[in-house]
């Protein structure tokens, strides 16, 4: 099969995102004036090292309007514990609706930037809005500066941060999900002479 994703694919469901999977959660938290918000990006990826930078894309909704008001956001690392709530603060709530009172998430401040995050969550990035990037049609790319971490201390395994310690939670196509059970270290060739 072949189509042109300006033409249709006469599919049911769009095949586009499960094509593009696994994608890893951002569960974002914002604060603005509006109040707390928290919700899930499965377009979202660290796109830098120096700085550590990340994005997420989608609509321009709560979390993208909160982040571009206040200037921080935070991403928080969704377990396969966490996929029930998170996927609760999934819903479209009507604007000023605290997410994390909602879905029943555990709250706490973050440490260098005025913003929420997950309590329990196995890892967040803080983040400073870096640019807003307009795509092709209505949707957005946030990119974010990494200004401070928190890790989970029972995920520290060595002096490495394990995930198989938490269980990552995955996004796959249409509403199917994965976890990450199974690691495996490969190591890059030496460079040729």
């Amino acid at each position: 099969m072949f189509y042109r994703p300006s033409e249709g694919h006469g599919l049911p469901h769009s095949p586009f995102s499960a094509i593009v999977s696994p994608r890893p959660i951002g569960w974002i938290s914002t604060r603005a004036s509006s109040g707390d918000n928290l919700a899930p990006y499965s377009f979202f990826n660290a796109v830098g090292y120096t700085p550590p930078q990340v994005m997420f894309a989608g609509d321009y909704s709560d979390s993208m309007a909160n982040a571009m008001e206040s200037g921080v956001f935070a991403v928080n690392v969704v377990s396969e514990a966490a996929l029930q709530a998170m996927n609760a603060t999934s819903a479209r709530f009507p604007r000023g609706t605290d997410e994390f009172l909602a879905a029943g998430v555990a709250k706490a401040e973050c440490l260098a930037i005025d913003c929420p995050r997950v309590a329990d969550a196995p890892a967040t990035l803080e983040c400073r809005v870096v640019k807003l990037v307009d795509l092709i049609g209505p949707e957005r790319i946030l990119i974010g500066e990494v200004v401070g971490v928190h890790l989970r201390d029972d995920c520290l395994v060595d002096g490495r941060f394990d995930v198989t310690r938490y269980t990552p939670a995955a996004r796959l196509g249409y509403h199917d999900y994965t976890f990450v059970r199974e690691r495996l270290e490969l190591k890059r060739p030496k460079d040729p002479a």
